[in-house]
């Protein structure tokens, strides 16, 4: 994988397929405790006419983990989508995203909103409203984080975890306080300024987001949702065939 160094002194893992390829460039970025690599099944249908650009968050894969927990932030995972564009020549890209990749990939467009010409939103969330309901997703993101820091695996894991290999798996526990831990509702309250066409993607079987990608689907204009039959929480490795038609038919109107 290429590395770009940012000025915090975190070097990221990123890596660009069919660079020369004409089309609208695709930024893919993996779910909390994936990496990269979870979207192997999709590269090559997705790249046959557009560079796909794929990265490993801070404290995932081959990026580096800092100590320093200040270096994590939903704002940090923006601002180093918009450097990892700018190192692939990519001055506007579609922004696709898996679970926490999704939500930052709408975190993004909130600040980005002029360097994205379409939104991919798989198995993901736009955050919360009421506060009640952040502070029990944050409760569950400080348990996850826990179980990280105490070596517990999980049984019920996932394809995009199955397959994640960390060289820091100390930045996991990091990485979930510092990004996947929600502040407030700007993102949530963003869905109705997305002018870009999107595509909402959930797996039948993924419950805990069947009701989020109902609502982004309501709440978006333009947005046009999904089911992928026998997928879970990847719905992009669990069903590839499906994932990569549905999403190339979206890239295609670019």
């Amino acid at each position: 994988m290429k590395q770009l160094q940012r000025p915090d002194g975190v070097t990221l893992a990123f890596e660009v397929h069919n660079p020369q390829a004409p089309g609208v460039p695709l930024l893919l970025t993996h779910g909390f405790g994936a990496t990269s690599g979870m979207w192997g099944p999709n590269i090559d249908a997705l790249s046959v006419d557009r560079p796909v650009i794929v990265w490993d968050q801070r404290g995932h894969g081959s990026t580096d983990a800092p100590e320093d927990t200040n270096l994590y932030s939903e704002q940090i995972g923006v601002a180093d989508m918009a450097a990892i564009l700018d190192a692939a020549g990519a001055d506007r890209a579609a922004i696709g995203g898996m679970s926490l990749g999704g939500y930052l990939s709408l975190a993004f467009h909130l600040v980005h909103p002029q360097r994205v010409a379409a939104l991919v939103l798989v198995d993901t969330g736009p955050g919360y409203r009421n506060d009640e309901a952040r502070d029990k997703w944050n409760a569950w993101v400080e348990r996850r984080a826990q179980e990280l820091e105490a070596g517990r695996t999980r049984a019920d894991t996932s394809a995009e975890l199955a397959q994640a290999v960390h060289l820091h798996p100390e930045g996991l526990p990091r990485a979930a306080r510092g990004v996947m831990a929600q502040k407030d509702a700007r993102v949530i309250t963003s869905l109705d300024s997305i002018a870009v066409p999107t595509l909402v993607v959930v797996g039948a079987d993924d419950t805990d987001f069947l009701a989020g990608a109902d609502y982004m689907q309501r709440k978006i204009p333009n947005a046009r949702k999904v089911v992928i039959d026998n997928a879970g929480h990847a719905a992009n490795m669990d069903q590839p065939e499906a994932f990569n038609a549905a999403v190339r038919e979206l890239l295609e109107q670019l």
